[in-house]
């Protein structure tokens, strides 16, 4: 994984409202040619189970205690604020994960991609999800969601309320920021080529975020 090429990802589009409203964030993004062999909702491979039982034990109480100060941790916790999500009952990506390991006492396995991108937040506190590239039409950006809008371009879509903030491609919405992806646009077991985004928000350097991202995109491409 250390001999991988490094990517330099692209900067997400933003809505003028958006970016006026909320400077500082921003979407980095890119796409990634699956080599691992095994499907990407299967079982990890050992290098991939090994770094979780890794991380299992260096996360322990103590830092699971403390992790809402750290400066990462911490700036998404205000982001949330911001943008009207309590982080005690939304809780942040990292801290989710942190509770969840003390709760089951383990970062237990997901599958390839989820346990990939597992490793990736506990070891930059920045989050990453991905979405099936070849459902992805033009660039991404962020912008709000309009009454009535679909969540992706399936005829089962969910519909959103107004006003919610998007990951969205040139014409749908794909996601909600730190929720929930459309159904239609998740990678499946044996999706070739996966789009990886990462949500950076004010107080965290492009450097974290650039980080996970190679993290991901290198342990996929791995054969």
């Amino acid at each position: 994984m250390s001999g991988a090429e490094r990517l330099e990802p692209l900067v997400g589009w933003q809505a003028p409202q958006v970016a006026e409203e909320l400077p500082g964030l921003q979407l980095l993004y890119d796409t990634v040619e699956v080599g691992r062999a095994g499907p990407l909702t299967g079982d990890s491979p050992p290098d991939v189970q090994a770094r979780l039982r890794e991380l299992s034990n260096r996360v322990r109480g103590a830092r699971a205690i403390g992790i809402r100060r750290e400066p990462v941790a911490a700036a998404y916790r205000v982001f949330f604020r911001q943008v009207g999500m309590d982080p005690d009952v939304e809780r942040t990506p990292i801290e989710a994960a942190v509770l969840e390991r003390m709760l089951r006492g383990g970062f237990l396995s997901g599958g390839l991609l989820d346990d990939i991108m597992l490793i990736a937040l506990l070891d930059t506190s920045v989050p990453i999800w991905a979405l099936d590239a070849d459902a992805v039409r033009g660039a991404l950006g962020v912008r709000q969601s309009r009454e009535g809008e679909p969540l992706g371009r399936g005829g089962d879509a969910p519909l959103l309320p107004e006003g919610r903030l998007v990951v969205a491609d040139d014409d749908a919405a794909l996601a909600v920021l730190f929720g929930d992806r459309a159904p239609g646009h998740v990678p499946r077991a044996r999706t070739p080529r996966v789009t990886l985004y990462a949500v950076q928000v004010p107080g965290v350097p492009a450097l974290f975020a650039e980080e996970a991202l190679w993290g991901c995109a290198a342990a996929l491409r791995s054969p």
